[in-house]
């Protein structure tokens, strides 16, 4: 197989391609262009989850009072809507009551009731409807009865599970057997709760919140590549040369022994006799003609600088005393040495 083939095959994609596998396949800008789509899907998916929450728990409103001719306080609360299904589910809808009291009955078996009527005409006789919600037998009508006597400036309430339609409420004064015992004389207020967007919204939250979680883990994932990459590139080139010289040093070892002592001191003890004349004045040098010893200090210099070659075709330049210079030099086709330019 030719090496064009080869190419041509790992090029070409197959569809059980592992997740993992095309995150490493990507370069460093396609990975900050994915980090920053999923921070912004992160905040998106937030955004609208909290936007559904609150619109969850945002409640519609109703109050009233009592009425004299009625003795109760009722009230037509409209259409509730909602997805759950007939009788008592998961998805009914919240009914919260509120009753305060400014006036009971002076009798001694009083109590306070409340009706949920699923009733579109809150003005007929419902007293067929309150027995029915009295019997418990159907969920379109619910009843609630609380065994404490209610006192003046006392607050209570009452808390239904509605399924979607039209309702009536009735909050009344009653004894033990649930039939209304107010008069012209007792006074009471309800305030009342619907919350029909509760579970629709509830839903649609729940499902933008685990899209931003899941959102959140593959910034991480994104974020963690982009890091990777980046501190990976904080090596330079001149880094990397300095640390491959050095390892070559240290795996080459000294060059040899040291030498014997006195090896380069003099070779004996200078001339008892002493000089055997004045001293000669030396010619001072001139640009036409230069000191004997200027050539050769050059020639020294030339010998004892080195360059020694590096990885990828640098050079470094190495000193008299055995150190390297920290500068990475490059080599010219006339033979000749300069600084590398990053």
């Amino acid at each position: 197989m030719s090496e064009e083939q080869v190419d041509t095959t790992a090029a070409e994609p197959t569809e059980d391609v592992d997740r993992d596998e095309e995150v490493q396949a990507m370069t460093l800008e396609q990975r900050q262009e994915a980090l920053k789509q999923s921070r912004w899907n992160v905040f998106l998916w937030l955004g609208i989850a909290v936007l559904m929450f609150g619109f969850a728990l945002w409640p519609m409103s109703f109050d009233e009072s009592y009425d004299g001719f009625t003795n109760s306080a009722e009230k037509d609360i409209g259409w509730v809507w909602g997805p759950s299904l007939p009788g008592e589910d998961f998805m009914d809808v919240p009914l919260t009551i509120d009753a305060t009291v400014q006036n009971p009955p002076a009798a001694l078996d009083v109590h306070l009731a409340a009706y949920a009527l699923q009733e579109k005409d809150c003005g007929q006789n419902l007293g067929a409807q309150t027995e029915l919600a009295r019997e418990g037998t159907d969920h379109h009508y619910q009843y609630i009865l609380l065994e404490d006597s209610p006192v003046a400036g006392g607050e209570y309430t009452f808390e239904f599970q509605l399924d979607s339609g039209h309702y009536c409420v009735i909050v009344q004064f009653v004894n033990s057997d649930g039939a209304n015992i107010g008069t012209s004389a007792t006074s009471m207020t309800i305030d009342g709760a619907v919350y029909p967007n509760q579970v629709i919204a509830g839903i649609f939250g729940i499902v933008c919140l685990s899209l931003s979680a899941f959102a959140f883990i593959g910034a991480q994932r994104h974020g963690e590549s982009v890091r990777s990459l980046l501190e990976g590139d904080l090596e330079t080139t001149e880094t990397k040369v300095l640390a491959s010289i050095s390892s070559e040093r240290i795996s080459a070892g000294p060059a040899g022994p040291p030498g014997a002592p006195g090896a380069d001191g003099p070779a004996g003890p200078p001339d008892a006799s002493g000089p055997s004349g004045p001293p000669q004045e030396a010619e001072p040098a001139t640009p036409e003609s230069p000191t004997a010893d200027a050539p050769v200090a050059e020639q020294a210099a030339e010998q004892s600088e080195t360059y020694e070659p590096a990885e990828n075709g640098y050079f470094f330049r190495k000193m008299p005393d055995g150190s390297y210079d920290q500068t990475v030099y490059v080599q010219h086709e006339d033979g000749t040495y300069s600084p590398h330019e990053a």
